[in-house]
């Protein structure tokens, strides 16, 4: 709500300790332009939140940042779930993949301004046998008449939601 008065925000993302679920102290925002963000930058670097001074920057385009080594990732067997039905939630989605083996976390994905589910998700199975089973099991089965994708989830950098 804070970004909304520099125009409008596509996505704002709290970064969470997946172990703890309290927030990291930092996140992102998507506004709907250049010049918004510049505004959003401006307005708020420095701003007193709650009593915390907030850093607010633009994000680099890729490619030009100074080279860092890579990260390295803690290892994860997660799946992306496509084509979900739109009325499934986490409950059922970790009760359809815990057939296959030990769910470590399954979320489906929602639009947060409607709250309506974006007919994806991800789970993380607890190991790469259970994640091949459930991959092999589930790609293209019928769930409440809608085909499932399911395929391994691209690698990005370890954050919860």
């Amino acid at each position: 709500m804070l970004f909304e008065k520099a125009g409008t925000v596509e996505i704002a993302e709290v970064i969470y300790n997946r172990d703890t679920e309290q927030s990291r102290g930092f996140g992102f925002i998507t506004m709907s332009s250049v010049e918004e963000a510049e505004k959003a930058a401006e307005t708020f670097n420095g701003y007193d939140l709650n009593g915390r001074q907030l850093t607010v920057n633009k994000a680099s385009p890729r490619g030009s940042r100074i080279e860092r080594p890579p990260r390295v990732y803690e290892q994860s067997f997660r799946v992306y779930v496509g084509n979900l039905p739109w009325d499934v939630d986490n409950g059922r989605l970790e009760q359809v993949f815990s057939e296959h083996g030990k769910v470590v976390e399954a979320r489906v994905v929602y639009d947060r301004e409607t709250g309506r589910s974006r007919g994806f998700g991800f789970v993380t199975m607890s190991s790469e046998t259970e994640l091949n089973d459930a991959i092999a099991a589930l790609d293209g089965q019928s769930l409440d008449g809608r085909a499932l994708r399911v395929n391994v989830a691209e690698q990005k950098p370890r954050r919860s939601f």
